[in-house]
């Protein structure tokens, strides 16, 4: 699956091809909670809750990637509520992966299971074998974060649809350049765009984009009357990001691929993860599925004290949480809890010169084996 050059040209001109003269090329920031409504409410934005010209032309621009209708929400756990939060209520079941994203678990834990809903947790690698009759949403979340588990999101989508089930896909990992899952199937994308989409480390939102106009309605009333809107500052930043993504993305993904290769044959190292890599165990669906393997990579080291050593020695990475930003950044992912070895490191790389950050990498590792 490869991306369509079309559809970036596209959305980087989704707005310029109709600018009148003298308007500014660049989108302006529209920071207003009011619009003139004289004698009539029948306009294009009339309270700032409900809509606005950033929030346009970030949907649009984002619409042009999903090649669907798309609604932005101030993060990517907004996303993924609104989509829950509208689609079930007392006496569902929802499918969540037990490997995926801990907040979205945490959230189900939380708000879903105390109002009568029943969630029942799978491993991504697992969702092939889990029976999906009498589910309401199937959330699928593939690669999975942190471990990088895949799952056939054509193959689930299928058998969902036939037991009547909204199938949701976290596409945050890959972003509509590195996999599209409605294309294969799915009801619904949610997704954090401050990660890639952004890409600066500087703003936090999200979108839900689908080719379901009663989804799509549930959503916008949802983000509406709930009031979790983003804010015109976020907005304006993910749009301006969004512009270079597809540069910043193939240098992070091309990096990531050379830097697994070399972190695997590494001795220090062990059970490093990418999809890109012919020992992952399902290489062989990420070749099928997926136009990028991602820029993120897992990796083992012998337990928590090494990997912390790792991340103290290593100059060119940020120990951040996030991941899809220019700087490269790891953690150690058990320290949130996540069902992986202690000494297990997320590695995102960013667009730094790749020799330079492997010439780091090496460095950190010397030693640790």
């Amino acid at each position: 699956m490869d991306s369509d050059p079309a559809l970036l040209a596209d959305m980087l001109h989704h707005r310029t091809g109709s600018l009148p003269a003298g308007s500014p090329v660049a989108l302006p920031l529209t920071p207003a909670s009011t619009y003139a409504l004289p004698g009539t409410i029948d306009a294009p934005f009339t309270y700032g809750r409900a809509g606005g010209p950033t929030w346009s032309a970030l949907e649009e621009a984002l619409g042009v990637l999903e090649q669907a209708e798309t609604v932005v929400l101030p993060s990517g756990m907004a996303a993924i509520s609104a989509v829950l939060l509208t689609h079930l209520t007392r006496g569902d079941r929802v499918l969540l992966p037990s490997d995926g994203y801990y907040a979205t678990r945490r959230l189900a834990e939380q708000f879903l299971t105390p109002v009568g809903v029943e969630v029942v947790l799978r491993p991504t690698a697992e969702y092939a074998q889990q029976d999906l009759d009498g589910f309401t949403v199937v959330l699928v979340e593939t690669p999975s974060n942190p471990a990088l588990d895949l799952c056939d999101i054509a193959e689930v989508s299928a058998r969902a649809h036939a037991a009547g089930a909204l199938v949701v896909v976290d596409n945050t990992t890959l972003t509509p350049l590195g996999q599209r899952p409605l294309e294969l199937g799915a009801d619904v994308v949610v997704a954090s765009d401050t990660k890639a989409p952004n890409g600066h480390s500087d703003a936090l939102l999200g979108h839900v984009a689908t080719r379901r106009p009663d989804v799509l309605e549930r959503v916008r009333q949802w983000r509406t009357l709930a009031g979790g809107i983003p804010g015109q500052l976020e907005t304006w930043l993910v749009h301006r990001g969004l512009e270079t993504l597809e540069l910043r993305f193939d240098r992070m993904c091309s990096s990531a691929l050379v830097l697994a290769e070399r972190l695997e044959e590494h001795p220090a190292t062990r059970d490093v993860v990418h999809p890109g890599l012919p020992s992952h165990p399902q290489h062989e669906l990420a070749s099928r599925q997926m136009a990028r393997a991602g820029s993120l990579i897992g990796f083992a080291l012998p337990d928590a004290e090494t990997a912390e050593r790792f991340l103290e020695r290593a100059r060119r990475v940020v120990s951040a949480t996030s991941f899809g930003g220019v700087h490269t950044s790891a953690e150690r992912r058990a320290r949130w809890g996540d069902a992986v070895p202690e000494g297990f490191v997320r590695l995102s790389v960013g667009c730094e010169p790749t020799e330079e950050l492997w010439a780091d990498l090496e460095q950190a590792l010397r030693g640790l084996g």
